[in-house]
Formats: structure tokens, sequence, C-alpha cells
């Protein structure tokens, strides 16, 4: 569970209702025409830019990865790498079938050393499968972003739209404040989902691709080097330059 993720948006949510509720109701920043103007713009714009399959599987994979994906520290990598480069050294691959990684693409990898699996096939099948998914998590960002981007810009048209219809309507004064209405919270609308939810979900889905891309590529050194049977120590110090300097550091002190 990210928390940041949940802290984040529960603490915009709650900054956005208290200066709400100090100055009314609720009730009145709630327009069924922006919400159309909004969500409606925005749902047709992203058909229009994405394919809907890459819909179908970007938008799901993003609310996931977003609030659930674990973070897998390079340094708790290298130190299980680094004991799993042990147990081969002394009791040979075989030893790795009762290893119990707690990072699912390492225990898919080391599971590939315990069954016997050559070094190209270890490698290509890692890499693809590394690919697979930061690929589908840069779709993720990428749907997101474009959200982020469009709804600013449909808040702007559901803005122009109302003061159409107010100036159209001038003579009628009851006409008036339901047409300012839709202009205001239009943009409230575009900006709030914008700027609250769709934008940071889509950095956020950046960072943890790159994350995943420098964890998994680290794994897939880290194995490649246990498959030809490496010592350990020659292990964690190759992997060690996956660590910032300051970490390195830290680790070289230990």
């Amino acid at each position: 569970m990210d928390l940041a993720t949940i802290v984040g948006f529960i603490a915009g949510i709650v900054v956005v209702a208290a200066l709400i509720l100090m100055g009314g109701s609720l009730s009145l920043f709630y327009d069924i025409h922006a919400v159309i103007v909004i969500f409606g713009g925005c749902t047709a714009a992203t058909l229009i830019r994405f394919p809907f399959s890459a819909l179908l599987h970007g938008f799901p994979m993003g609310v996931r990865f977003s609030f659930t994906m674990r973070s897998s520290h390079p340094r708790e990598l290298i130190d299980e790498i680094t004991k799993l480069a042990e147990i081969t050294r002394k009791s040979g691959p075989v030893a790795l079938e009762s290893a119990n990684p707690s990072d699912p693409f390492l225990a898919q990898a080391v599971r590939y050393i315990a069954d016997g699996y050559d070094r190209e096939f270890i490698r290509d099948t890692l890499e693809r499968d590394r690919d697979n998914f930061l690929q589908r998590l840069d779709e993720g960002q990428k749907i997101y972003r474009a959200i982020g981007d469009a709804a600013p810009a449909w808040g702007m048209v559901g803005t122009l739209i109302g003061m159409v219809q107010m100036f159209a309507n001038m003579s009628d004064a009851s006409k008036l404040g339901p047409f300012m209405a839709i202009s205001l919270l239009a943009t409230l609308y575009g900006a709030l989902v914008g700027n609250l939810i769709c934008l940071p979900i889509a950095d956020k889905l950046h960072l943890k691709l790159e994350e995943e891309d420098i964890s998994r590529t680290l794994v897939i050194d880290g194995v490649l080097q246990i498959r030809d049977a490496k010592s350990p120590t020659v292990v964690r110090e190759m992997l060690l330059a996956y660590l910032p300097h300051h970490h390195r550091n830290l680790e070289e002190a230990h």
C-alpha cells in the first residue's frame, strides 16, 4: 500500500472540503452540467487519443500500481541476491528450490536457476517480462497525464459555454445564476481532476516506472551472475553500482 498517495488524496480532499464548508455548503458546488462537461469531455478526448485496448489495460493498472504496488529497494534486493549467491556457492543451484525471495520478480528468476535453465533463456525471458511490465506502467501514466492535461481545458470549454449561455439570456435574470455556476464550477472541476487526481497519479506512476526499471535490471544482472557461479562478493560489488554514491559509501562502511 502506497501510504503517500493515500495521505495526499485525503489531505487534498480535506483542504477543498474545509474551504467549501467555511463559506457555505457542499450543495452549492455541485452542478450536473459541469460534471457532464468535465467527465464526458475528458472521456471523449481520451478515447480519441488512445486505442481502446490501451485504456482497458492502462487505466486499471494505473489505479492499482499507484495505490498498492510495493516498492523494491535496491539495497534490500542486493542483500537478498547476495544471500542467494551464498546458498548457490555452498549447496549448488538446486538448493535455491527452498529459497523464498520476497520480491516476485526475483522469485521467478530464482526458479529459473533452480530448474537449470540456460543463461540466454533466463536473460531473454526476464528482460521481456521487465519490458512488458514497464510498457504497461508507461501506458498507465500516459493515460492519466492525458486526462490531467485535458481536464482543465474542458473546464475552460465549460466556462465558455456557460458564459455564452449567460450573455444570450441577459434579459432573463433567473437564468444568469445557473449559467454562471456552470462557468465557474466547470473550471473548478477541471482544475481538481487535473491537479489533485490525474497529474499526481501520472507522476507517481512515472517514478514507479523508473524504480522498477532499476530494480528489475538489478535483479536480472544479479541472477545472471549467480547462474555463472560468481562468488557472493563479486555479485555484491557488481550490484552496488546501482546504488547512489552516498549509499555505496554506507555499504562500504558496513
